[in-house]
């Protein structure tokens, strides 16, 4: 698959990085020097200029393009570049920061195929929407790390708390959420946990236990 990533600061490096690790075609569009020359001195097709323009994207080949990521720290580029790319017939993935409201949440979610906050998520979660993917499954993890799936009982601690408030041992990050019998997909911070949902975590193996039981409000032993 060929990708347009626009941005190469820290997500969007990493997630051009994951995608073409995986065979797929990545083009980099930034406007930053430093981070164009970064990017070119990986390897990568680089655009320079301003991935909110209609006139840099075309040059980075949207037409050929399965998906754009605008991946920037600056929400209205994003949103223009995933626009642009919509027009072209790209599937769309629209960064978003801690910040971002319900109000704007109801004003972009119609407008793009996928929401990513990757503060909280990191570039799997940004490869894994681009490629069209929910995050039932994640299998690019290091060994370093474990992950798991958690059902929420009726009576857990957690129910009406928002995800990213949710405080866990460790480095332990919510990377995925899903109502009962639905698929999985990045908790916005809007999100609140309900009773009969199920939460994917990523976290070192010595806290696996724990994290279950406080999610589940069962007693933490020893």
């Amino acid at each position: 698959m060929r990708f347009v990533i626009v941005g190469f600061g820290r997500v969007g490096m990493r997630t051009a990085q994951t995608l073409r690790g995986e065979g797929h075609t990545v083009v980099v569009v930034e406007q930053d020097p430093e981070r164009l020359d970064r990017a070119r001195d990986d390897g990568f097709a680089v655009v320079s200029g301003d991935g909110s323009t209609e006139a840099v994207l075309a040059e980075a080949g949207l037409d050929e393009t399965d998906a754009i990521g605008a991946l920037t720290g600056d929400l209205n580029t994003n949103f223009l570049a995933c626009v642009i790319g919509d027009a072209h017939g790209c599937r769309t993935v629209l960064r978003v920061n801690e910040d971002f409201s319900d109000e704007l949440y109801e004003k972009y979610a119609s407008s793009v195929d996928e929401i990513i906050y990757p503060e909280r998520l990191g570039a799997v979660g940004a490869k894994t929407a681009l490629l069209g993917g929910d995050f039932n499954v994640i299998a690019d993890l290091t060994e370093e790390l474990s992950i798991a799936s958690v059902e929420i009982p009726d009576d857990a601690p957690v129910i009406g708390q928002r995800v990213i408030d949710v405080e866990l041992p460790g480095e332990t990050q919510i990377y995925a959420h899903g109502r009962a019998n639905e698929s999985m997909t990045i908790p916005l911070p809007r999100t609140k946990i309900e009773a009969g949902d199920s939460v994917a975590i990523l976290t070192d193996p010595e806290f696996l236990t724990e994290v279950r039981e406080r999610l589940r409000g069962e007693a933490v032993a020893g």
